[in-house]
């Protein structure tokens, strides 16, 4: 069955197309630098929001026409499944991710629920081998159902905690076999909503153990995907665990997790956290532990987790800045953690949406590689930082001053003068590119 029958395959037809089924700057074979565009953005497309989303909010119901949400059970799975195919070929795109409940239901117990993703997983192994679309990662849902009232390896509960292992010893088992390339944690309920009632120091040790059990088990069966966490704030609960990139690396850092995992970071979790999209992306790069990102991005006037695609080209330039200056993602992507919003509800929105996300990175890719060739941004900091090249400054950083030479230096000293940040100017040079960009030079 054809579920989007009326929409053929997507392509690249240049800045002057009105076709709204057509990429207008992603051209997945166009060289910049030393990679394809396809090789750098390694696109995903999200299975729970784009094929089990409803459109239902904490106001509404439901709005979404998908014509196999006429079905329940594994005979939905199986129409999602299907669907999701036709839409990854139709797309082009290179990758997928899913969580285990988007892919199948949960049965009335573990055994049966571990059957309906054996059953969907097989029949998805069988699409993927007809199929160039690969799974980027998969990964657990560890906080809808109210077992999880309390967190999952986090819990208060050890029959909790000994569920959600079972989870993820289950996910790590699909990964292997569908050859997912990375492994996600997302600790949606590893957080605490007050000490009055938290022993965080048990809590926390709790979590440690649980990643090296994941480790371990990793390589017991031979999974080699590289482990992802995804730091967010606030929500669900008001204190969480994997707040940003900054906690997250100490927590890894502190339970000696650090070679074992890296970060996928999401646009609108950064924004959350009070923190900008390149700010995180940034912090993750200069420690080595940048893996993959969720591409998407929060409304400015909403304080919660609005998972828009991502359409903000100066966001988008800044991002591919970081991960360009990072070598790429390596064996991460970027994934359309994104919905279409509650009114965009027809079937042909889900391609609209995906080709405005996927031409948005792509100006970010040639922006953000024209301002490295250039060596725009390069040049700012060696001139503001130059004081660090010479004389006091380059002791400082070669580590071959102390207090008392800095003392010394300083009581020398007749007047201290300092450059201009050039911030305007610098982000008047940035818009010159985008506007260069645009304009295809």
């Amino acid at each position: 069955m054809a579920y989007f029958q009326e929409i053929g395959s997507i392509k690249y037809e240049g800045l002057q197309s009105t076709n709204p089924f057509a990429f207008k700057f992603y051209n997945p074979e166009e060289k910049i630098g030393d990679k394809t565009a396809e090789e750098h953005l390694r696109f995903a497309v999200a299975y729970w929001h784009t094929f089990t989303g409803d459109g239902s909010d904490p106001f509404g119901a439901g709005t979404m026409e998908r014509s196999w949400n006429r079905l329940k059970g594994m005979d939905l799975a199986k129409a999602r499944l299907e669907a999701a195919f036709e839409f990854f070929e139709k797309l082009n795109v290179p990758y997928f991710c899913f969580h285990d409940v988007d892919i199948a239901p949960e049965g009335s117990n573990l055994r049966e629920t571990n059957k309906n993703l054996d059953t969907i997983v097989g029949l998805m192994k069988d699409y993927m081998k007809d199929s160039e679309t690969k799974l980027l990662w998969n990964t657990a849902n560890n906080f809808t159902h109210p077992r999880f009232i309390h967190g999952a390896a986090s819990s208060s509960n050890a029959d909790v905690f000994a569920y959600a292992a079972a989870k993820i010893k289950k996910g790590l088992e699909i990964g292997k076999e569908l050859g997912a390339e990375n492994y996600v944690f997302w600790g949606g309920r590893e957080g605490y909503e007050t000490l009055l009632n938290t022993d965080m120091k048990l809590e926390l040790d709790n979590l440690g153990r649980f990643f090296h059990m994941a480790v371990d088990y990793a390589k017991e069966i031979g999974f080699d995907g590289q482990f992802l966490i995804e730091p967010k704030p606030k929500e669900p609960t008001t204190h969480q665990y994997d707040f940003d990139v900054a906690s997250g690396y100490a927590f890894l850092q502190n339970y000696d997790l650090q070679d074992h995992f890296k970060f996928n970071i999401e646009a609108n979790h950064a924004t959350l956290a009070g923190h900008s999209f390149e700010h995180e992306l940034h912090y993750a790069r200069i420690h080595n532990m940048l893996g993959s990102v969720d591409a998407n991005q929060g409304h400015p006037l909403l304080g919660w987790d609005t998972d828009e695609f991502p359409t903000d080209l100066y966001s988008a330039t800044l991002a591919m800045y970081e991960i360009i200056k990072n070598g790429g993602l390596g064996r991460g992507g970027l994934n359309f953690d994104a919905k279409v919003r509650r009114g965009s509800f027809k079937p042909e929105d889900l391609f609209h949406a995906h080709i405005a996300g996927m031409d948005s990175f792509a100006i970010g890719l040639k922006v953000a590689q024209k301002l490295i060739d250039d060596n725009v941004l390069k040049n700012v900091l060696e001139d503001r930082y130059s004081s660090y090249t010479e004389g006091i400054g380059l002791d400082i950083v070669q580590g071959k001053t102390d207090f008392h030479k800095l003392e010394e230096h300083a009581l020398g000293l007749t007047e201290i003068t300092n450059k201009s940040g050039r911030l305007e100017n610098i982000k008047a040079i940035l818009n010159q590119y985008l506007l260069k960009a645009y304009a295809g030079e």
